[in-house]
């Protein structure tokens, strides 16, 4: 029986969440902890990378965490960004994002509309003369500096924060009563084996997010009760409620 669910993710702000509906549809209890969290590095160990934010003339955002980060550090070392600097962002909501740092000026802003980094190619080519600093986490793998090498881009790749694991404390570990733990990163499952050692698949049923994730959790010696996405359910939320319905009938 499941009746009390971990989200390794932040509580939606929307109260419209699939999630609240899957809660009330069931009757499960639903409590929102991540198991990771993302911290910026400080100026000495960006500096050690020898990057020079000031040199480049674009800069490109794959998440809002790139741009905390990215405006960050610059603040950290005096450096103020031209007004003539073009920023690209995989979706319109990273880009409106900007404002939070930057005045938002449509003609030096782009944007896609999937997500992925090969949306903004062409865009990016049109500005072929433009020198990319491209802000990334310590766990990105080397996908998009092959792509913009691919396109002939003058590009840079630097790290400017970390995903680290969210460390529960004595209390959290001590009432830790979860039937069922959903989790949408490798770094999540690692996080959960440094904060419950002993944890067994017989002690917890697991819900993975992404293929890596999967792989992670296997990797930790656990059993997948619950896999996402899948061509039928494509969200964790249309994959937990078609596990939980299955569990009732």
């Amino acid at each position: 029986m499941v009746k009390k669910i971990l989200v390794s993710q932040p509580k939606p702000t929307s109260t419209n969440s699939p999630y609240y509906e899957i809660a009330k549809q069931f009757d499960v209890e639903l409590v929102f902890r991540p198991f990771i969290k993302v911290e910026g590095i400080t100026t000495q160990e960006f500096r050690q990378q020898k990057v020079n934010i000031s040199n480049y003339t674009a800069i490109v955002f794959t998440s809002r965490h790139a741009i905390d980060h990215f405006f960050q550090l610059a603040k950290d070392m005096r450096i103020t960004m031209p007004e003539t600097t073009k920023y690209f962002c995989v979706t319109e909501t990273i880009a409106l994002y900007i404002q939070k740092y930057a005045p938002y000026r449509k003609r030096k802003i782009f944007f896609g509309a999937t997500g992925k980094i090969d949306d903004l190619i062409p865009a990016m080519i049109k500005h072929k003369n433009e020198k990319y600093l491209v802000p990334m986490s310590s766990v990105a793998n080397d996908s998009i500096s092959k792509l913009l090498d691919s396109k002939e881009l003058n590009h840079t790749e630097c790290v400017m924060y970390r995903t680290v694991s969210n460390d529960f404390n004595e209390e959290e570990k001590k009432n830790f009563d979860y039937d069922m733990a959903l989790f949408f990163s490798p770094a999540g499952i690692k996080s959960l084996k440094e904060n419950f050692p002993e944890m067994k698949s017989d002690d917890l049923q697991i819900g993975t997010f992404g293929p890596s994730t999967a792989k992670a959790a296997r990797e930790a010696g656990f059993e997948i009760n619950l896999e996402a996405p899948t061509e039928r359910y494509p969200s964790m939320t249309g994959a937990l409620r078609h596990f939980l319905q299955e569990l009732e009938d």
